[in-house]
């Protein structure tokens, strides 16, 4: 009989507090325990990057973590990256770009990528396919997921328009 471990996390800026078996992956209790299912299940082996998460705001692989390792810490999952009213400029840009097709691999592509256009505003194809080269995508052929990721990154360098103008005059 496995003795449970009390796990508190914060997850899309909610705490949560679990019992849970020692051994349990953290991309199962985002799934199961927290009924987060945007985050993809692939390989289990940290390969494919389907279950690519923010943990403290670094893309880390679920599948290669338990549940109690995250005692403590702020996970930030897709579902925290746009609404359907308001969409992330990454997830506009995947829209726009058709940068995806079946959808299975998107989650974990979104959330290795945002971290990666925050700080790399104007990427060469290069350093977004070196970027993407954790994620495996069985649809696209990664030209559109390219085209998504340079576009996305000079939407957040552009300020919004309705942003313009707020600033005051020096």
């Amino acid at each position: 009989m496995n003795d449970l471990v009390n796990v508190k996390v914060t997850v899309n800026k909610t705490k949560y507090e679990r019992s849970v078996e020692p051994r349990l992956l953290l991309s199962d209790f985002i799934r199961h325990e927290l009924g987060l299912t945007g985050t993809h299940v692939g390989c289990e082996h940290g390969v494919c990057g389907a279950c690519t998460i923010l943990f403290d705001g670094q893309s880390v692989r679920s599948c290669l973590m338990f549940a109690v390792q995250a005692h403590g810490h702020e996970i930030r999952t897709v579902e925290n990256l746009g609404t359907p009213e308001h969409l992330h400029p990454l997830q506009e840009a995947f829209h726009e770009k058709h940068g995806l097709q079946c959808g299975f691999c998107t989650p974990g592509i979104l959330m290795t990528m945002l971290p990666f256009v925050e700080n790399n505003r104007n990427p060469s194809e290069d350093d977004i396919r070196e970027a993407l080269s954790g994620n495996i995508c069985r649809c696209t052929g990664y030209e559109f997921i390219v085209d998504a990721v340079k576009l996305a990154s000079q939407k957040m360098t552009t300020p919004s328009p309705s942003l313009q103008g707020d600033s005051p005059s020096l």
